[in-house]
């Protein structure tokens, strides 16, 4: 036997002719004899064969090899041990067909699983009566069925035959076996359905049945193997709900129904079962709300309710016991604010909540969980912000808060989480800076930060994570110069900086990456790009940044000017510029002169009818006077400061009655510093009222300011990082108006705390009630259509890149067509 067997640690060593076989390793002998009666050699790493003198050991009684590397076949000679009681023969690499041993009726224990065994099914094994313990699971053996007289082996406590390409349905005989404590029959293409004599295996303790092609419902006779500890029915085609009776079942420890076309509620129960540890039922169609108390009284461990239809609050104790390593209840429909109560769930190794309508703030201490590989609190409703405790998750590699509403900092500690692979933080408000302590993820491969509202420059630690496959900041208020540092990323794949206000020129290392795509449109990007960037660029990923050009005319990017050309592309743009100003000028000058000629001969013709027909009426005219009323300079001078009305960026609004029961005005007082284009623009004619804290972006032609003006809380975030007004600015402020207009509050109001009117709202328009955002005295005839309003206020201060043009929003105006739903009261004073 040695010389057919390698031993590389010589656990055989004691196998030599100078020694009795008795005193062999592994080796039993009967004490009165002296014969051998037991080889047991299992997990020593012994390959090679096993010997067919092995059958000269004709009073063995066990024979395990269990758990080692041999190969081979086994041979038909071992059928002569007919006092054999044990053969454990598994996990091994032995192949060919199972020679026939049904000659060895003393066996008890046959255990062939886990090799790769083929040919057919081995039907035998039916005449060997005296069996106990059944495996031949994970075999390669030619599809067919389960020998339709396996009930004869009627001492059967274990029958495992997993993995052994079993089709047809499950014989009707083996509902006789009324000793057998574990039925295995998974991963298999077994049909059919579970019959109601199923409860005549009384002894079961364990029904592992998953991955078939099982259907039906569960019938409630199951409810009578009250010894049932495991039950594992999952990835069959099963239907219809749980029967009620199947919380009878006291003693379950793990129950797993997943990945099947169950319905309809749990039945009640499930939260008094006190030993339940595994609890799955992930990919099926269950609904209603989850027993409050599930997992209080029991030692829960695993939970998997995703992808179902739960609804209502989440249950608060399933980590009651302090056990609870895996929390996996994404895609449902859960909502309201997440439990406090797993503030201190320590345990928590995987915690996946995404894809719910969950509200409010996640608990601090979920965001500290140093045993966590996975965080996953994306596409939910989530407010408030990633807290600094993140720090304490060291063992965190997936961290995924996307399509939520945060809005606070990226806290620095996310730079402390060394193991951390992917960020996904992409659709929320964050704001700030990106933590330059971003530079310590080494492991980092995927960062995705887009649409946010994150300012500042892009922090040229970066540069040092050198694991980095995708980056994505696009749609923020990032600004600077892209670090030179990015271009050192050797595994960098695919880069987006779009929609930002970045400047300068592209780092020329960019070109060498092996970057499969990459987008810079929309940018304050300039000077020549490289060849070699160029043949990486898609169509229109370098567009919208005027003053960036290329070397040669190419074909995939013609709207990209050629550098020789962009001065005097330069020098036509302000020609032409001057012409159409020229000619806008002349149209002016001809349109107010014949305006004027008009209004005279209107005013000749009238004093001719007026006399004409004079007599019988009164002789008296009426004047009225469409032109700026006189003012004198001494009375506009002598403002009050108990009149102030408000503060901007050009100046100071005061109220002032004017003498002689002339009327209130309200007079602006300049700053030294406002030039004469902004003040006209606070002027559009007959000194009527109206809002001039936009519109400027249009009369200032893109120019940028030299300093941050306009009133706090109408400012667009966009200009805090670039001083270059646009008409989605404009639009910006023309909705903050909007909501002073619907909700009777000023944009910094004190209601709000630290927050303005636009972060105020936002935090409750998601699915809330909106009774508390309007104007207490708008009628309650108007809130539909005020509603309507808020929609468009909420568009127009959205960030940059979603906010609708002017004209789309008078559009939306027209359409809402909103009622006068408001009662006479005191101006705001804002």
């Amino acid at each position: 036997m040695k010389s057919h067997l390698k031993d590389p640690f010589n656990y055989l060593e004691s196998w030599s002719e100078l020694r009795s076989s008795c005193e062999f390793s592994g080796i039993h002998c009967d004490i009165d004899s002296g014969h051998v009666i037991g080889i047991s050699l299992p997990n020593i790493s012994l390959s090679g064969k096993i010997s067919p003198s092995i059958s000269l050991l004709l009073n063995l009684t066990t024979l395990e090899l269990g758990v080692n590397a041999i190969s081979g076949i086994v041979p038909s000679a071992i059928a002569n041990c007919t006092n054999l009681q044990v053969l454990n023969l598994s996990s091994n690499v032995l192949t060919g067909q199972l020679p026939d041993l049904s000659s060895l009726q003393k066996l008890q224990v046959l255990d062939l699983s886990n090799n790769s065994f083929d040919g057919k099914f081995p039907a035998w094994v039916t005449k060997m009566s005296g069996l106990v313990k059944l495996s031949l699971a994970k075999n390669n053996f030619d599809t067919g069925e389960i020998p339709e007289n396996i009930g004869s082996l009627k001492n059967l406590t274990r029958l495992f035959l997993a993995k052994c390409n079993l089709q047809g349905e499950i014989p009707a005989s083996i509902y006789e076996l009324t000793s057998l404590e574990t039925l295995d029959l998974s991963h298999n293409h077994i049909s059919g359905q579970l019959s109601k004599a199923m409860s005549n295996l009384s002894k079961l303790y364990r029904i592992e049945l998953y991955q078939n092609t099982l259907t039906g419902v569960i019938p409630p006779e199951v409810a009578n193997l009250t010894l049932l500890r495991e039950f594992d029915i999952s990835s069959n085609r099963f239907t219809g709900k749980l029967p009620p009776e199947i919380v009878s079942l006291k003693k379950l420890t793990v129950f797993q129904v997943y990945m099947n076309n169950f319905s309809g509620e749990l039945p009640q129960g499930f939260e008094d079962l006190k030993y339940l540890v595994s609890f799955s039922l992930y990919q099926n169609s269950f609904s209603g709300e989850l027993p409050s108390n599930l997992g209080r009284f029991s030692p829960l461990e695993m939970i998997d309710i995703s992808e179902n239809n739960f609804t209502g609050d989440f249950p608060r104790f399933l980590c009651q016991n302090n056990k609870l390593q895996f929390l996996l209840a994404l895609d449902n429909n859960f909502s309201g604010e997440f439990p406090e109560s797993y503030d201190e769930c320590k345990t928590l190794i995987r915690f996946r909540i995404s894809l719910n309508s969950f509200t409010g703030r996640v608990p601090d201490g979920l965001w500290g969980l140093p045993l966590a590989v996975i965080i996953d609190v994306a596409d939910n409703g989530f407010i408030g912000g990633i807290s600094s405790v993140i720090g304490m998750s060291a063992s965190l590699n997936q961290l995924y808060v996307q399509n939520n509403r945060f809005s606070e900092e990226l806290p620095e500690e996310l730079g402390n989480l060394s193991q951390l692979q992917k960020l996904s933080a992409y659709n929320n408000s964050f704001s700030g800076q990106i933590p330059s302590q971003f530079g310590n993820l080494k492991q980092l491969s995927s960062l995705h930060l887009q649409d946010n509202a994150l300012a500042g420059t892009i922090p040229s630690e970066l540069g040092t994570c050198d694991s980095l496959v995708d980056l994505n900041l696009a749609h923020n208020s990032l600004c600077g110069s892209i670090p030179a540092t990015l271009a050192s990323l050797a595994f960098l794949n695919s880069l987006n900086l779009s929609h930002n206000f970045i400047t300068g020129s592209i780092p020329n290392g960019l070109q060498t990456l092996k970057l499969s795509s990459i987008d810079l449109s929309d940018n304050h990007l300039s000077g020549e790009v490289q060849a070699g960037l160029l043949l990486i660029a898609d169509e229109g990923t370098l567009y919208g940044n005027e003053d960036l050009c290329i070397g040669t005319s190419n074909q995939k990017h013609r709207r990209l000017r050629s550098c020789s050309s962009s001065n005097s592309y330069k020098d036509t743009i302000w020609k032409l510029r001057f012409v159409v100003l020229t000619i806008l000028l002349v149209m002016l000058v001809l349109g107010l002169g014949f305006v004027r000629y008009r209004n005279l001969k209107l005013k000749k013709h009238l004093n001719r009818r007026d006399l004409d027909g004079g007599e019988g009426k009164d002789s008296k005219w009426m004047l009225q006077s469409f032109h700026p009323m006189a003012l004198n300079p001494a009375e506009i001078s002598d403002l009050d400061e108990e009149n102030l009305i408000a503060s901007g960026g050009t100046g100071k609004v005061y109220r002032l009655d004017l003498n002689r029961n002339r009327g209130t005005v309200a007079v602006k007082k300049l700053w030294n510093t406002v030039s004469e284009r902004v003040f006209t623009a606070e002027i559009d004619e007959e000194y009527e009222a109206k809002i001039a804290d936009f519109g400027i972006a249009t009369l200032d032609d893109g120019s940028e300011w030299t300093c941050l003006a306009g009133t706090h809380g109408y400012i667009a975030p966009e200009l805090a990082c670039s001083l270059k007004a646009t008409k989605k600015s404009d639009v910006y402020s023309f909705g903050v108006v909007l909501l002073e207009l619907i909700t009777g509050f000023c944009p910094t109001d004190r209601h709000f705390g630290e927050e303005d009117i636009v972060s105020w709202i936002s935090s409750r328009f998601s699915g809330q009630n909106l009774a508390e955002v309007y104007d207490p005295r708008l009628s309650s005839f108007a809130t539909e259509d005020m509603a309507k309003v808020l929609e468009i206020a909420i568009l127009c201060t959205a960030k940059r890149s979603l906010r609708p043009t002017m004209r789309e929003v008078v559009i939306m105006l027209t359409d809402a067509n909103p009622a006068s739903g408001v009662t006479t009261g005191k101006s705001l004073n804002c």
